[in-house]
């Protein structure tokens, strides 16, 4: 069985359409996962994608298109490993928006993580994200 940081990688540059045409890649993520509804790639899907790794890897999955779902799967640990769900807050800390994706790595530093995901600038890619906006890490469990 593959790992999560393999099937997502296996994606990576996976990139929206400009305009009215849709990639149908990413369209296919929220069909998979059960999202029939969802028609185009405008529709966030940071945690679609996420979803459609972990159904993949056969590991517990939200099943939410929303990020922070993913708060409430698998285990939570505040030390990181490689391929942990990361989850982090978009625009205010108490809002329902954030990102999701898998853990890369800390900067040396420490401000910053690197995160594997969807919809990090519109494509599957690694992108560094500010440390403070972390919400999670969560270590998924095999799906039953």
């Amino acid at each position: 069985m593959r790992t999560l940081i393999q099937i997502a990688h296996s994606q990576y540059g996976v990139t929206e359409k400009k305009g009215k045409l849709h990639n149908p890649v990413i369209v296919n993520y929220f069909k998979e996962i059960g999202h029939r509804w969802v028609s185009n790639d405008e529709t966030a899907w940071c945690s679609a994608f996420m979803n459609w790794v972990a159904l993949k890897a056969n590991k517990q999955r939200s099943g939410k298109l929303n990020a922070r779902s993913w708060l409430s799967v698998g285990r939570k640990i505040d030390k990181p490993k490689q391929g942990d769900v990361v989850v982090l807050w978009r625009e205010k800390k108490h809002s329902w928006k954030g990102h999701v994706g898998l853990f890369i790595n800390y900067s040396e530093d420490k401000k910053y993580i690197y995160v594997l995901g969807g919809n990090q600038k519109n494509q599957v890619n690694i992108q560094r994200y500010p440390a403070y906006r972390l919400l999670g890490f969560r270590r998924l469990e095999n799906a039953q």
